[in-house]
C-alpha cells in the first residue's frame, strides 16, 4: 500500500504546533511497518535553510486565475521512495513564517494553499507516484480532494487513489472572500451550498468535508462534539450528513523523542520506577525562570496563545490563582492580543509568573519534566499533544473535560484511585479555580499524589494503536473507491 500524508507542516521539517509531530509521527510509524510512505508539503524559507531538499528536476506551472506560478519538486533524497517531497515556490512560501504574523494571515493565503493542493496532484504525476490513499491534513489540504473528483480523476496514476482527509481543528477553515475564487481555479461550478460555498464565501475545510472520501478527526469525543453547533463553526450540518464516514482516531505520541529516561534535552533522566532526576529538572526550571518560593507548586502551560487554548480563562482566574501561591511557567506564541496579556501579567507578578515567547523545544521539554502540573483550560481541544506527554513525564494535566483532554485523563474526582489527572467542565473562572484547588489539595498528599503520577507515567499512547487504526482507516477507503 502507497501512503502520500499532504501536510502543511511536519517535524522535524517544520513545526507551528501538534499537527507537525502528528504527520511526522505517523510516517514514521507506517514507514517502520515496511508501507511505502512519504509526506509532501510546501518548501518553506525555514525547511529550505535547515535540510537543503534534494532537486528531482520535475517542476509545475500552474495557472491560477490570471496568475501562472511556477515551481520545482524537491525531495528529502534520492530513493524511489523518499521520506518527503517538497512543492518549491519562493513567491508563495519563501517567507519567515507559515501562516502569517501575529498580527494576522497572510493576505494571499487562498492562492498559497490552493497552489499546494493542486500541485500535489500535478507532483505525482510529474514523479510517477500513484498512491492507493492520499491523507489530507486540515483546511490548508482541503481542495485537493475537490481537485482529484473534478480535473485528476482520469490520469492514469491517479484514477484509483482514495482520500482520507483528517480534521485537526474545526477553529481554522480556511475562510476566504468570494473574490478568490478565480485564482483557485475550481470555477463557480463550484460555488454551491454542496460545494466550497459558505456564508457567500469560500471554505476550504468545507471542500474536504464534501470531495474526500472517508473523514477523521483526532479523538473520539472531538468526532461526537462537532457535530453540534457550540464546535461545528458552522459546518455541523455537513458533518451530520457525513457522520458514517468519520471515525475519531487519538493522535499518538512518538515515545522516542519524548521519554524522560533518556531526554537528552533534560539535565538529569528519570523513570517511573526511579523519579529522583525529575526534581533535578525542576531545580533547573527554577534557575532558568528565576521564580521564587522553590517548594511552592510549578504549573507549566507550553501552548499556542489564542481563545481556543483558554488563555482568557486563565486571566481571569489569575488573581484567584496567584493567591493560591503557585507559580506559572509559560511558553508558546501566537495571537498578538493574547501576546500582549499574558506579558502583562508575566510582568505584574515577577517571580511568581514566567513568560518566555516563542518557542524552545529544550525549554519545553523541561517544562514537562520540572513541572508539577500541566494547565489545559482550552475551550475546546480536539486531541492535545501536551496532556499526553505531560503524563509520561509524570507531570500532572488540570485540563477542561473536552475532546481528546477528556479521553486521555482519567479525573481525580470520578476515579481516585486510577486518576491521571484533574478536570473541570464548566468554561469559567471559578470552574478552573476550583480544580486548582483540589490539585493542590491532592499535591499536599505526598502518599496520593505520587500513585498518580505513577499511574499517569505508566500510560501508554504510542503511536502503535493509533497507526493501525489508520492503516484499517486506508484500507476502507481503498476498498470503497474500487468497489
Amino acid at each position: 500500500m502507497k501512503i502520500l500524508i499532504a501536510t502543511p507542516e511536519a517535524a522535524p521539517y517544520v513545526k507551528t504546533g501538534g499537527l507537525a509531530d502528528v504527520a511526522g509521527s505517523l510516517l514514521r510509524e507506517l514507514r517502520g511497518r515496511g508501507i511505502e510512505a512519504s509526506l509532501i508539503l510546501p518548501l518553506y524559507q525555514e525547511v529550505r535553510e535547515n535540510f537543503r531538499p534534494f532537486g528531482t528536476g520535475k517542476t509545475l506551472t500552474l495557472t491560477m486565475g490570471d496568475t501562472v506560478l511556477r515551481g520545482d519538486i524537491r525531495a528529502s533524497d534520492e530513493s524511489a521512495c523518499p521520506e518527503a517531497y517538497f512543492i518549491e515556490c519562493d513567491e508563495l512560501y519563501g517567507r519567515p513564517e507559515l501562516y502569517g504574523t501575529p498580527a494576522g494571515d497572510y493576505p494571499d493565503n487562498a492562492v498559497r494553499f490552493a497552489f499546494f493542493a493542486r500541485g500535489i496532484l500535478e507532483t505525482c504525476i510529474a514523479v510517477g507516484l500513484a498512491p492507493d490513499v492520499i491523507h489530507c491534513n486540515d483546511w490548508q489540504t482541503g481542495l485537493l480532494p475537490l481537485y482529484l473528483k473534478a480535473f485528476y480523476r482520469k490520469e492514469p496514476l491517479l484514477r484509483s487513489t482514495a482520500v482520507l482527509f483528517t480534521i485537526h481543528n474545526m477553529g481554522y477553515q480556511g475562510i476566504f472572500p468570494k473574490s478568490d475564487l478565480a485564482r483557485t481555479g475550481i470555477g463557480v461550478d463550484f460555488f454551491h451550498p454542496d460545494g466550497v460555498e459558505f456564508y457567500g464565501k469560500i471554505n476550504f475545510m468545507k471542500a474536504g468535508l464534501e470531495y474526500a472520501d472517508l473523514l477523521s478527526t483526532v479523538s473520539e469525543t472531538y468526532a461526537r462534539e462537532i457535530l453540534e453547533k457550540e464546535n461545528g463553526f458552522g459546518l455541523e450540518g455537513v458533518l451530520r450528513q457525513r457522520r458514517q464516514d468519520m471515525y475519531g482516531i487519538l493522535n499518538g505520541v512518538d515515545y522516542t523523542e519524548w521519554d524522560p529516561s533518556a531526554d537528552a534535552n533534560l539535565p538529569a533522566t528519570y523513570s517511573a520506577e526511579n523519579r529522583k532526576g525529575k526534581a533535578v529538572c525542576r531545580k533547573q526550571l527554577l534557575k532558568a525562570t528565576g521564580l521564587n518560593g522553590r517548594d511552592r507548586p510549578l504549573f507549566g502551560m507550553v501552548n499556542r496563545f489564542s481563545s481556543q487554548k483558554g488563555i482568557d480563562l486563565v486571566a481571569a482566574a489569575l488573581d484567584r490563582l496567584l493567591a493560591l501561591d503557585i507559580r506559572v511557567i509559560v511558553l508558546g506564541k501566537g495571537d498578538e492580543y493574547y501576546q500582549d496579556m499574558l506579558k502583562d501579567a508575566a510582568e505584574r507578578s515577577r517571580g511568581r509568573i514566567f513568560l518566555r515567547t516563542g518557542f524552545d523545544e529544550t525549554f519545553a521539554h523541561l517544562i514537562y519534566a520540572g513541572c508539577d502540573f500541566l494547565l489545559m483550560p482550552s475551550r475546546y481541544e480536539p486531541c492535545g499533544l501536551g496532556q499526553l506527554i505531560a503524563l509520561r513525564y509524570g507531570t500532572i494535566p488540570v485540563a477542561r473535560h473536552t475532546g481528546g483532554l477528556a479521553d486521555t485523563i482519567r479525573d481525580y474526582v470520578r476515579s481516585p484511585s486510577k486518576a491521571t489527572g484533574f478536570l473541570f467542565f464548566e468554561y469559567t473562572p471559578e470552574a478552573l479555580t476550583e480544580a486548582v484547588e483540589t490539585a493542590l489539595e491532592v499535591y499536599g498528599d505526598a502518599r496520593t499524589f505520587t500513585r498518580i503520577v505513577a499511574n499517569a507515567m505508566r500510560e501508554d499512547f504510542s503511536w502503535t494503536l493509533s497507526a493501525g487504526r489508520y492503516i484499517s482507516l486506508y484500507e476502507k477507503a481503498v476498498t470503497r473507491m474500487r468497489a
